[in-house]
């Protein structure tokens, strides 16, 4: 008994050793930005957005709508509501048709694990305020008070975690356009901060410790500095003693002049697509419908990606190191159009065949091939130190897929992703540095997908 209590006490000392030692980061920038990215955002690769709220009733034009309508008085948003709705119509009248009857978070949650999706973020509340979660503040203004009168964000955190092992995450803007107490710290060119005090932060505390995401995607933070918004003292919280602070993941809209320089990830701008090789973790936020962030009810079909034009954007996103965020725009009464459920399953299906090529993958020496356009690196680094590449093509290489970046060794095989036949054949010139893979005549019915083929090259010299 005497031993097992000395050991006993030895482990406890070590623990509070260990505890005591611990990184704890303090309320600064230079502190902030030296906290490693938690592994499961760069591994997932591919998240899904929806942008969802009281402007998915009247779904004219964008997400944007009560700006454009009563806040730069955009003439086409003017027009459409005197048209359509009475005399004396405001925007908080919307709110009573955002009812989302038609809402299943069970088939959303299945929808998202089906796309090949590995997080998943919803608006909380966006720009016009309307929260999607029975908020303390923000008593008359959110989904159990008028509405949907549910828990919206609840039920989808829920349904997404008993269902599936995708990560759930929110949006959330810090600003509201016409809220009285943020124009009037703007009046006061941020030197109160009553909205900040009152409204913004308190949100995001009860979001965290209500909900516990995994990802926090900021936004409507510019008009103001990061101090005005205390910020750095909200992440400090956040990584050091929150309850997700081992796996939260942040974006970069923390406050003016944020943006593409702190945050875990960057989103520099939206649709972000360098094409090229970045320096810190990036993501790639862009839509489906190529307009609009939220549901559109004038949308036509040839606004919306194809499939072959979204799994090009995931290939040259992943292969220049970043995550591709995929939105969509549910309606009012909580459906996804079939345009989006089948975008969001085609993408599924092909990362069923090619997901070896894009989940844990690392860039590669190159991004983009040197000889041949459109087609892009991927590489993975086995246990024992070996590294496979990978060269997605965006177009099938009839009879021949010239390569100028990879140097092949005697030991190099190469295999299309995907395909039951055998090992493809190669020749390389090293004068040239040019390798050509022999690619043999396949029946349509036997090509491992519809979109963008992988080739898979092991053993390369480098």
């Amino acid at each position: 008994m005497a031993n097992t209590i000395i050991v006993a006490s030895c482990l406890l000392t070590f623990l509070m050793v260990i505890s005591s030692n611990a990184v704890r980061y303090q309320p600064t920038w230079q502190s902030l930005d030296t906290r490693p990215i938690p592994p499961w955002y760069d591994e997932v690769k591919i998240g899904i957005f929806m942008h969802w709220g009281v402007f998915s009733v009247p779904a004219f034009g964008s997400e944007w709508f009560w700006w454009y309508w009563q806040g730069s008085k955009n003439k086409d948003y003017v027009d459409f509501v005197n048209k359509n709705y009475p005399s004396g119509w405001t925007y908080a009248d919307f709110a009573h048709a955002f009812r989302a009857e038609m809402f299943d978070p069970d088939y959303w949650a299945d929808l998202i694990a089906a796309s090949g999706a590995g997080y998943y973020v919803l608006t909380t509340k966006h720009h016009e305020g309307f929260c999607n979660w029975p908020t303390k503040v923000s008593f008359n203004w959110n989904s159990m008070a008028v509405g949907p009168n549910r828990d919206l964000v609840g039920s989808l955190a829920t349904s997404i975690r008993n269902r599936t092992k995708v990560h759930f995450g929110i949006y959330h803007s810090m600003f509201e356009w016409f809220h009285p107490q943020y124009l009037k710290d703007k009046a006061n060119k941020w030197t109160t901060q009553d909205f900040v005090k009152d409204k913004t932060l308190p949100e995001l505390y009860e979001l965290i410790n209500t909900y516990k995401p995994e990802f926090i995607w900021s936004d409507g933070d510019w008009e103001a500095p990061d101090t005005y918004w205390n910020s750095t003292h909200f992440l400090a919280w956040l990584y050091n003693d929150s309850p997700v602070k081992d796996t939260i993941v942040v974006n970069d809209r923390w406050g003016q002049g944020t943006l593409c320089k702190h945050g875990d990830t960057y989103t520099c701008q939206d649709r972000f697509n360098p094409g090229v090789l970045q320096k810190h973790k990036w993501e790639n936020a862009m839509t489906i419908d190529k307009r609009s962030w939220g549901f559109r009810r004038q949308s036509h079909i040839g606004d919306y990606l194809t499939a072959q034009q979204l799994i090009n954007t995931l290939a040259e996103t992943v292969s220049c190191g970043g995550n591709l965020l995929v939105n969509v725009g549910p309606t009012a009464d909580g459906r996804i159009l079939p345009i989006f459920d089948e975008r969001m399953r085609q993408m599924g299906s092909w990362l069923k065949v090619n997901g070896e090529a894009i989940y844990k993958s690392k860039p590669w020496t190159y991004q983009n091939d040197t000889l041949t356009k459109d087609v892009w690196y991927t590489k993975q680094v086995g246990p024992g130190g070996q590294t496979d590449v990978y060269a997605i093509t965006l177009k099938w290489p009839v009879g021949k897929l010239v390569l100028g970046a990879p140097e092949p060794t005697a030991a190099t095989q190469v295999t299309l992703v995907g395909y039951t036949g055998a090992s493809l054949q190669y020749t390389y010139s090293k004068p040239t540095k040019m390798m050509t893979i022999h690619v043999p005549e396949i029946p349509i019915s036997s090509l491992p997908c519809e979109w963008a083929w992988t080739f898979k090259m092991t053993k390369l010299s480098n």
